[in-house]
């Protein structure tokens, strides 16, 4: 039962230390031939979004909001590939051989 406990711990640290490294990685979203740039973190965290001048113009609304939001979505689907490695690394790690199989 102890030894349980124990597992339980160490999973719980290396899901803490996974999320502080993932933290520290970034990925970044483009569109409209990088007229919008998105940066997020491991952990889908927005860190920043550069947007080309030619796009704040009122004419360009719709351009902007649509480019915007492909940006985020190819950044936060990065991120999420991201994550979802360091996750199934963290598993691997805790299931010995058996973490191979998912």
């Amino acid at each position: 039962m102890f030894d349980m406990f124990g597992k339980l711990q160490e999973a719980q640290q290396k899901m803490k230390e996974s999320k502080e490294r993932l933290a520290l990685i970034t990925v970044d979203g483009e569109a409209g031939d990088g007229a919008v740039k998105v940066t997020v973190t491991g952990n889908r965290e927005v860190k920043s979004l550069e947007i080309a001048e030619r796009l704040l113009e009122k004419d360009n609304k719709e351009e902007l909001e649509d480019l915007v939001i492909t940006a985020l979505n190819r950044a936060l689907k990065s991120a999420e590939n991201t994550w979802e490695a360091e996750m199934k690394s963290v598993a691997g790690g805790m299931l010995g051989p058996l973490g191979g199989l998912f």
